[in-house]
C-alpha cells in the first residue's frame, strides 16, 4: 500500500501497524527483525501527524510528542 492510501484507511495507518504484528509474531517478537515495518508506521503517523494536527488521533500511532522522540531516538541508534 501507498502512504496515501495508508492514511485513509480507518483507523490512519492501521495497514503498517498490523504489518509490525505480523512481523512480531513470525520473529518472536524480535523487533531487530521488524524495523523497516517500524519505520514505514512512523512515516505513516509523521504524515498523519502533519496532515491532522498533533492534537489528532489514531490508534495505530503514538501521540505525536512521543512519535517525535522515538523518530529522534532511532536516528541516533542509527548513528
Amino acid at each position: 500500500m501507498t502512504l496515501e492510501r495508508d492514511l485513509q484507511t480507518d483507523p490512519p495507518c492501521h495497514p503498517r501497524a498490523c504489518a509490525i504484528q505480523n512481523c512480531l509474531t513470525r520473529n518472536g517478537f524480535n523487533e531487530v527483525k521488524c524495523t523497516k515495518y517500524v519505520d514505514a508506521l512512523y512515516e505513516c503517523c509523521q504524515a498523519f501527524y502533519k496532515k491532522n494536527g498533533d492534537e489528532a488521533t489514531t490508534v495505530s500511532c503514538p501521540k505525536a510528542n512521543l512519535l517525535r522522540l522515538k523518530i529522534e531516538q532511532r536516528a541516533q541508534a542509527k548513528q
